[in-house]
């Protein structure tokens, strides 16, 4: 009878063991790019006039296609998107706009877009986690354009809850907090000097990138006041997957 019911308990520990693993997310199916992949987003992108002091929101659909795979010079697994936007109605033609390189590496996934390499998701997707995700990009040096990208601590949150996007709602999904820090804090007061920096991204598990979420802007009281070029923002909302 005893070894009965510890063959019983190991087995429901086994089980239990085995569900929490088949729970656990991984790079490859949060990031899920594969060769012949399509998303397609509302894209809502944010851009000022030189030194203009009103945002400008442009809103497209935006489609990104996994249109090759390969391997890196080091020997990683690499994908290449290729993005494409068009009207929000759907009545033009898609226009290229950008390459996008993936690269799958033992403990990562790596982003390279517009020549900048961020790390995206990290090893092990779990509630807190954290790590440096541009530790890449050079924002460092006195000529640097890209200053306000140092430091910058990625953390996973909401790690398998739901999340709601233009497609509805998709199930399982993680959370990738980059960056929110206003200096100084408080309200935006357009008497005084204020940098913004936020971002944000979702992935769903088995579906990949389903909403991004990023802004960036110095606003400068003299000589006249206005926001700094370089000022800009982008939002996607997935709006369907194949």
């Amino acid at each position: 009878l005893l070894a009965c019911i510890v063959g019983v308990v190991i087995g429901a520990t086994s089980c239990s063991k085995s569900t929490e693993t088949l729970d656990v997310p991984t790079l490859a199916n949060m990031a899920n790019v594969t060769l012949g992949k399509v998303w397609f987003y509302r894209l809502d992108s944010t851009v000022v006039p030189s030194f203009g002091s009103t945002f400008v929101i442009k809103r497209y659909q935006c489609r990104d296609s996994v249109v090759s795979s390969g391997t890196d010079a080091q020997g990683n697994v690499a994908y290449t998107l290729h993005r494409h936007i068009r009207d929000t109605l759907g009545t033009q033609a898609w226009q290229y706009r950008t390459t996008i390189q993936v690269v799958f590496r033992d403990n990562n996934v790596e982003y390279i877009e517009d020549n900048l390499r961020f790390i995206k998701l990290h090893k092990v997707i779990t509630e807190g986690f954290s790590w440096k995700g541009n530790s890449y990009i050079d924002t460092r040096s006195i000529n640097s354009s890209y200053k306000y990208l140092d430091g910058w601590d990625y953390t996973y949150v909401n790690v398998l809850a739901p999340y709601t996007t233009r497609k509805g709602v998709i199930d399982s999904t993680v959370t990738v907090m980059q960056r929110d820090e206003t200096s100084p804090p408080g309200p935006f007061d357009p008497n005084n000097f204020q940098q913004k920096d936020y971002s944000m991204e979702v992935y769903g598990k088995n579906v990949g990138l389903i909403y991004k979420e990023f802004l960036h802007y110095t606003w400068q009281t003299s000589p006249a006041p206005g926001y700094e070029s370089g000022t800009y923002g982008i939002k996607l909302n997935l709006i369907n997957y194949k």
